[in-house]
């Protein structure tokens, strides 16, 4: 079998995504400094984020049908080229005499790029379906999981830096990643979906109604749902306990900062190792390795609620999350029929969508109430009981190594 890596459609869609995730970030660092910049108020740069996030909201159910039943190399061009488009035209603004960035210009970019994120996200997913055989799916993932944990940290230095130079460069990168993307997809020889055409003939809304079946209709998928929900409704809201903790008492925001690169470096690490994990320890040890250490992490904090008790537990808190992240997506990837691909990506991506709202709003009200050890110590227990029902799940434990992965995949068909 030919290695991943000499897999000229894998690497071609691997370019584009790096470049995309890149400049993605970059661009995410430099838009509330750039809203704030032309407002002059916090409240109304944060309707212009609001306004971003609402172009994902809206489009992501609706995202997985159009990735189901158009070509996804030509959604991933014209996705990308409508991108670069909608930034190419803040970066004029700001720079050609006689105009200039307004909140309504900067908003409806924001919107755009989110919107075509949401398309583009399970596009991409789905595109490794078609090109990476189901035994590399595993490592393909692995690799992803870097490039995102790279591409955050990277964010931050290379926006400041970017922005300190002219507040449109930022915005300029976004769009060169966005036109590589553009470009490494026109080079994929390979069909990037099966036959279209009982798709087509398929009404939009049917459509969607099926990919809501598939997922709740296959126990592990409809599990797992439930589970990522709280997962990201504890961690963001400890995220933010933690956050709001360290602003209170005065600490600096260089500080402040550290906490969350002391994710990123224990993420990067994790995705380092992600790719031998996948390969040699299945997905359900895999869960439990990473709720555990994550809830031993929660435990510390609770204990010795300091900043470096903080920066020390985070480290290591997410070691082996882009392993569980990397098996979990390439299992789910290789299970599900390929004309399901966008639906199902789609639908599970819902999870963080859902929890975003609320994970804020958790940690605040229990650090408000509680202070933050006892915050902590409340999110670590409802993390012990996550951990303990883990175990209960059969279909987690069912799953095997990469290489027995083809053998589960689902039999599905669309209702009448």
């Amino acid at each position: 079998m030919t290695t991943l890596w000499r897999n000229r459609s894998y690497r071609l869609l691997l370019t584009g995504a790096t470049a995309e995730d890149v400049g993605a970030a970059v661009g995410a660092f430099a838009v509330p400094l750039a809203a704030y910049a032309v407002t002059g108020s916090v409240v109304e740069a944060g309707v212009i984020a609001f306004v971003g996030q609402l172009g994902s909201v809206l489009m992501t159910l609706p995202a997985g049908v159009v990735v189901d039943r158009v070509d996804r190399r030509r959604l991933l061009m014209v996705g990308g080229a409508v991108a670069a488009l909608a930034w190419i035209s803040v970066v004029v603004a700001g720079l050609a005499d006689g105009l200039a960035i307004t909140a309504p210009h900067l908003a409806g970019a924001l919107f755009v790029s989110s919107v075509v994120g949401s398309l583009l996200d399970p596009a991409g997913t789905a595109a490794l379906h078609a090109v990476v055989p189901t035994e590399q799916l595993g490592e393909a993932m692995s690799v992803a999981q870097g490039r995102d944990a790279a591409a955050t940290l990277l964010q931050g230095p290379i926006g400041g830096l970017l922005y300190g130079m002219s507040a449109v460069l930022p915005f300029a990168v976004s769009a060169a990643g966005r036109l590589v993307s553009v470009a490494t997809a026109a080079l994929v020889r390979e069909p990037l979906n099966g036959d279209l055409r009982d798709a087509r003939t398929e009404r939009p809304l049917a459509a969607l109604g099926d990919g809501l079946r598939y997922v709740f209709g296959v126990p592990l998928l409809r599990t797992m749902i439930w589970v990522f929900m709280l997962v990201n409704v504890v961690l963001n809201g400890a995220m933010t306990a933690i956050t709001l903790h360290l602003v209170q008492i005065g600490t600096a925001p260089a500080l402040v900062g550290l906490v969350s690169t002391a994710v990123g470096i224990g993420v990067l690490a994790g995705a380092v190792l992600a790719g031998v994990l996948v390969k040699r320890v299945r997905v359900g040890a895999l869960t439990a390795l990473t709720i555990g250490m994550f809830g031993l992490a929660l435990a510390v904090m609770a204990v010795l609620p300091t900043f470096w008790g903080f920066v020390g537990a985070l480290t290591g808190a997410m070691l082996f999350a882009p392993a569980l992240n990397a098996g979990m997506l390439a299992y789910v990837t290789a299970i599900t029929p390929g004309h399901l691909q966008g639906r199902m990506s789609a639908t599970m991506g819902l999870t963080s969508l859902v929890a975003g709202p609320a994970a804020p709003l958790v940690g605040s009200l229990l650090l408000a109430h509680l202070g933050i050890g006892p915050a902590l110590g409340v999110l670590a227990g409802v993390w012990a009981c996550l951990f303990v029902a883990l175990f209960l799940v059969r279909p987690l434990w069912r799953i095997g190594l990469p290489d027995t992965w083809e053998h589960d995949v689902v039999e599905w068909t669309a209702a009448a």
